[in-house]
């Protein structure tokens, strides 16, 4: 077997799930960073105007930045859903050898 970690059933169901909360949570705030990408100046002179555009571009990053880590944490869930697949593809495996060596669980 390959260098790495291992969890039980039980840890792996857990991270699944932290790391989609955590997901939800970035999309969650992504709502609240697009309506600071779209704010608009509380008046018509240049300086509400100016000031507007860089609370836009700071509401464009955040939105990109909450865009990107919501997705990393979708992207772990994943490998910990395919982890627990391949958990219980063992189990099934180790089940099926051990009733045909005439053993039983």
């Amino acid at each position: 077997m390959g260098a790495g970690f291992e969890y039980d059933e039980e840890t792996l169901r857990e991270l699944m799930h932290e790391w989609n909360e955590l997901a939800n949570e970035f999309q969650d705030d992504l709502s609240r960073a697009r309506l600071i990408a779209t704010a608009e100046g509380p008046g018509l002179e240049y300086a509400s105007g100016g000031n507007a555009e860089l609370i836009r571009q700071s509401g464009s990053a955040l939105t990109t930045t909450l865009y990107e880590r919501a997705a990393f944490c979708r992207a772990m869930a994943a490998k910990f859903e395919a982890a627990l697949g391949k958990y219980a593809t063992a189990e099934d495996r180790h089940s099926i050898e051990i009733k045909q060596a005439g053993g039983s669980l």
